[in-house]
């Protein structure tokens, strides 16, 4: 008996078998994306290998703004919106994206404030280059050390969504995480919170009195992240929301 070729899956089949729970939409993405047939070929085989879409299409959407996302680089989540949200409600001039990865904090700020004067900061070269596409004044080094030294007691705000992943949590973090973001944007340390009490530990310096820092961190991780800021000598709350967790520190 002759047998029949069986038909070759779509674009969204192949998504869908993936794993990929909105394969339709992923694959009009994938297609905008897509320079040619050979092309969209590519980026699918990627995207069904693992790589975060983000990351084959070059953007993420984040506080209703696309943000360029190159290769290796932090994706912007949704729940760090709430970082984004509480800086808005302080209406700041002066504005410092620490930890910026792909500077999507920033950026959106200064779309939101195009008076305030808005920097960031990465330690990552490959984040500082994307960064640099989505925002001015973008810096290279570790933490407040690469900022300009005139900022130092004039910071209305610093946003630092920094690293907080316990070093022994990284490999069971989903493989688009685990896989293709840079490990320094990830790794908190033993604790997770390494970073985020060096930060705490240098804000007072570089915010202006009344100045603030914002930072995000896990249920968990909350009441050891209020120690951090309160050891620093900050007035200190935690902010909820369904996604995430926000400690804010005052000086």
């Amino acid at each position: 008996m002759q047998q029949v070729a069986s038909a070759p899956m779509t674009i969204v089949e192949r998504l869908r078998a993936a794993g990929c729970v909105f394969a339709e939409e992923e694959a009009a993405l994938l297609e905008e994306a897509a320079t040619s047939p050979d092309h969209l070929e590519d980026l699918v085989t990627q995207r069904v290998n693992g790589l975060p879409l983000e990351h084959a299409v070059g953007w993420a959407m984040f506080c209703d703004q696309r943000i360029v996302v190159t290769r290796g680089v932090f994706v912007p989540r949704h729940r760090t919106e709430l970082l984004v949200d509480l800086a808005t409600d302080l209406k700041p001039d002066v504005i410092v994206d620490l930890c910026c990865g792909s500077g999507a904090v920033g950026a959106v700020l200064q779309h939101r404030f195009p008076a305030a004067t808005v920097h960031a900061a990465d330690i990552d070269p490959a984040a500082v280059a994307c960064a640099r596409q989505n925002l001015a004044n973008v810096f290279e080094g570790d933490l407040f050390d690469a900022l300009p030294a005139h900022l130092r007691g004039t910071i209305d705000v610093v946003v630092a969504n920094v690293p907080y992943v316990p070093t022994g949590d990284i490999p069971f973090m989903p493989t688009e995480a685990r896989d293709h973001e840079a490990r320094v944007a990830l790794d908190g340390g033993a604790d997770g919170l390494e970073i985020l009490r060096r930060v705490a530990a240098q804000a007072a310096t570089w915010l202006r009195p009344g100045g603030h820092l914002l930072s995000e961190t896990s249920e968990r991780q909350a009441p050891a992240a209020l120690a951090a800021f309160t050891a620093a000598g900050l007035a200190v709350k935690l902010v909820t929301s369904e996604d995430s967790n926000a400690v804010v520190g005052r000086r």
